[in-house]
């Protein structure tokens, strides 16, 4: 299946580029949330015609996100969670928790956002965490648990 990117796709393309995808990718995926278009002669004109506006619009998409980077960079976020003696949380602090954290204070992130490659915190202590904010933009926050009292 051939498609026109209308926006940038990690490891796929930036906008305008024509890329060749199996047909459950482009159908389930690409079509649907409005990333591609099916590459005809129709529809590579409305693309060209609409190119300069896409692109514009992606760098708007892109400076915003730098913006919130730069907000958080070097950002630590404390946390406080309950914890037995040897400093095993009761529990367990995942995306969901650290992105309403941020929001709460004053850093907007939505929990897809927040990437835990090792899986949700589970013990006191300081971990660095990614957050992706763009295709293109990714930061690194600190986030601290402590034990309550």
């Amino acid at each position: 299946m051939e498609l026109i990117l209308l926006q940038k796709v990690a490891n796929l393309g930036n906008i305008g580029d024509r890329v060749k995808v199996k047909s459950g990718y482009g159908r389930n995926f690409l079509l649907p949330t409005g990333r591609a278009t099916v590459a005809t002669t129709k529809n590579i004109a409305k693309f060209e015609a609409m190119r300069a506006e896409l692109e514009a619009k992606a760098a708007a998409e892109l400076s915003a996100a730098e913006a919130r980077a730069a907000s958080l960079k070097d950002y630590r976020l404390t946390l406080s969670a309950k914890a037995g003696a040897e400093g095993k949380l009761f529990g367990s602090i995942g995306t969901g928790d650290i992105a309403d954290a941020l929001t709460q204070a004053g850093h907007p992130v939505e929990r897809a956002e927040v990437r835990m490659p090792d899986g949700p915190i589970r013990a006191v202590g300081e971990t660095v965490l990614a957050v992706h904010l763009h295709t293109d933009v990714t930061v690194d926050i600190t986030v601290i648990v402590n034990a309550e009292a």
